[in-house]
């Protein structure tokens, strides 16, 4: 339980900048200790969930549970699309992004808005496959194609 088979890659990069306004996709974010990435609207919170993952290999689920040939993350609200690593298994565990030092602190669980997005049923198609919520321990960039790293405690 205490061993991962290989590191995970950074996939997609995506910043909300305020409630209910397009997810800006970009590139690469700084990650600001306690906070979360620079133009992201939970950057001033409480830090819990400051960094928002879901994991790649969910997507085709998601949206062949949803009813849809595929699910853009942009809709999905999460701040990073992460391959190759099972990021729930990162709850309470410190992990590397980037140069960023992050910490699991609690399942991300869809909200009510997903029945919007993904129509009837969606909360339901997402359940169980949210991803997971971060709070950055040491800041730093974090960049696309960038591992993920589970940091031995």
């Amino acid at each position: 339980m205490t061993q991962f088979p290989r590191a995970g890659t950074v996939d997609w990069i995506g910043l909300r900048p305020a409630r209910d306004v397009l997810v800006e996709i970009v590139d690469s974010a700084v990650a600001v200790t306690g906070a979360g990435l620079t133009g992201d609207r939970y950057t001033g919170g409480s830090g819990k969930r400051g960094i928002t993952l879901i994991q790649a290999e969910h997507l085709p689920a998601i949206a062949a549970l949803s009813g849809h040939a595929t699910v853009d993350p942009a809709v999905l609200r999460r701040n990073l699309v992460v391959s190759g690593i099972p990021v729930i298994a990162l709850k309470g565990r410190r992990f590397r992004v980037g140069t960023a030092l992050l910490e699991g602190t609690s399942p991300c669980d869809p909200c009510s808005k997903m029945e919007e997005t993904l129509g009837p049923g969606g909360y339901n198609a997402m359940r169980a496959m949210g991803g997971l919520c971060a709070r950055v321990i040491e800041g730093g960039v974090v960049r696309l194609g960038d591992a993920v790293e589970w940091v031995d405690a």
